[in-house]
């Protein structure tokens, strides 16, 4: 059962999925209609999920389940992906790339590969203090708050180069 983002409790359990490039508007479009089949439809062991999602910079799908009424199993999580990778294979995206980590620049997304991380920092094309993501966040609260991170106070710290002294 769909209901608005706004309205998913704090608590609500969240899953970021993290496009390799920006939806093109028909990617958008196409990819709305399909996760909100997906929410209106979304059960676990026949009983509705109360269910969103949203998508950020054209980039970002932010599903979220209120677990209140009815918990997400794991076959009904392995329905979300099925979607995802339906999609992804009719739009030539790729969800599931783990290996390129996002920064915010500006309004728009760069994609980085990790390999590539400690480089890009010694070489100053990014900084401790730039934005990134924590995809890895499980709840809406988290996600309000603790999404968009500077990058000193994110997994990704550990790529940044060692200063002497410190």
């Amino acid at each position: 059962m769909y209901k608005p983002f706004e309205e998913m409790p704090g608590f609500a359990r969240v899953w970021i999925y993290q496009a390799n490039r920006k939806f093109t508007p028909a990617d958008r479009t196409n990819v709305e209609s399909a996760l909100m089949q997906l929410c209106a439809s979304w059960s676990a062991h026949g009983a509705p999920l109360h269910t969103s999602f949203r998508i950020e910079f054209d980039q970002f799908v932010i599903l979220t389940v209120d677990e209140r009424a009815a918990g997400a199993s794991g076959c009904s999580i392995d329905g979300s992906v099925r979607i995802l990778k339906d999609f992804q294979q009719a739009a030539g995206l790729d969800f599931f790339d783990r290996q390129q980590v996002a920064f915010l620049k500006g309004d728009a997304i760069s994609l980085f590969p990790t390999s590539e991380l400690k480089t890009l920092f010694e070489n100053n094309v990014l900084s401790k203090e730039q934005i990134t993501f924590n995809n890895a966040i499980t709840t809406k609260a988290e996600w309000e708050h603790s999404w968009k991170v500077p990058v000193k106070d994110s997994w990704l710290s550990r790529y940044l180069p060692k200063t002497a002294g410190v």
